[in-house]
């Protein structure tokens, strides 16, 4: 596996290419035996594992895209993930009429981002979304003069952008972070960790929570999340991490310490997305990939791990770099 993808995607580093045939050939042997379950073993419930495989799938071919294509198509496959993301958001959350053309402004606001991060513009990425466009869209709204509800929108507007745009886009940048002498993985390797850690954490806390809990953590929330399969979760995609920090510049205390940030923050994206499901009474954000739900059901834990991931390795291991003090 790991010489075939050295043949097709040649200069990666060898991190990376072991990396992926590790991933691809773990999902091989897991879906295997998950046929196998199910043509001698049909009494067994195993749609909601089945499912996750598969999600998993459509992930790792996504971000195997973003990783290895050109750092332009990959910017822009992830900005159409940050579109898709927000709209199923607003489709959901039922916005007012009148908000039509902030919504527009808003939707113009995901090319500028990821063109800030393709740039390495740090100083303008940080504060466009939190800082302009949390200064732009109010008096957008107010222009049309219908004020039933205008606090809900200006929130709900604000708050989906930095879920949907502000939060993923952190995935895009750290394909523009510079090289490091001696880690070779490169802003690749630090997406494939990411990625391949916050869904780790997604499958293990469901495996120690069907496995042994009882607990409930948010019950009127999420009732299949329990303390046993966060703890559980968490302590597994730590030892995970630590095995795969070689992904990362990080210290091994780093390594460990991140891995264990990422544990926390997946499942606060999870719970939150939840929790927004359960108050408009839906199942899913959308149909997008049919029988898995929408764009964002499969990406709601990296809104949150991505910006933390980002900001906990910029400052640990990139603190002499200041692209914007450097461009301007």
């Amino acid at each position: 596996m790991k010489d075939i993808l050295s043949f097709l995607f040649p200069g990666q580093s060898q991190e990376v290419i072991l990396m992926i045939s590790v991933i691809i050939t773990t999902l091989l042997i897991v879906s295997g035996v998950l046929i196998v379950m199910r043509k001698f073993f049909p009494e067994k419930n195993i749609k909601e594992i089945v499912s996750r495989t598969k999600s998993w799938w459509i992930m790792i071919a996504i971000f195997i895209c973003a990783i290895f294509i050109n750092n332009t198509i990959s910017y822009i496959c992830l900005g159409i993930l940050s579109f898709f993301a927000f709209r199923e958001l607003y489709s959901v959350l039922h916005f007012r009429q009148s908000d039509r053309n902030a919504l527009l402004v808003a939707l113009l606001a995901i090319p500028v981002q990821y063109s800030l991060a393709y740039f390495t513009w740090y100083g303008a990425y940080i504060i466009f979304i939190p800082v302009i466009m949390f200064l732009l869209l109010p008096p957008i709204l107010v222009i049309k003069q219908d004020t039933h509800h205008i606090t809900k929108s200006m929130a709900m507007l604000q708050w989906s952008l930095m879920l949907s745009v502000f939060g993923l886009s952190h995935l895009a940048f750290l394909l523009s972070l510079p090289d490091i002498d001696g880690f070779a993985s490169g802003g690749r390797g630090l997406l494939l960790f990411l990625v391949f850690l916050t869904e780790a954490n997604d499958i293990m806390q469901f495996v120690w929570g069907k496995s042994l809990g009882k607990h409930k953590i948010l019950p009127n929330v999420s009732p299949n999340k329990t303390w046993e399969g966060f703890i559980g979760g968490a302590i597994s995609t730590t030892v995970i991490g630590y095995f795969i920090g070689f992904l990362t510049p990080l210290t091994t205390p780093q390594v460990i310490f991140t891995s264990a940030m990422i544990a926390i923050f997946g499942f606060a994206g999870d719970v939150v997305l939840s929790a927004v499901k359960r108050d408009k009474g839906i199942k899913d954000m959308s149909d997008t990939i049919p029988g898995h739900g929408g764009i964002f059901d499969r990406v709601d834990s990296l809104s949150f791990t991505a910006p933390a991931f980002f900001h906990l390795v910029y400052f640990l291991a990139y603190p002499p770099f200041q692209p914007f003090e450097l461009i301007f």
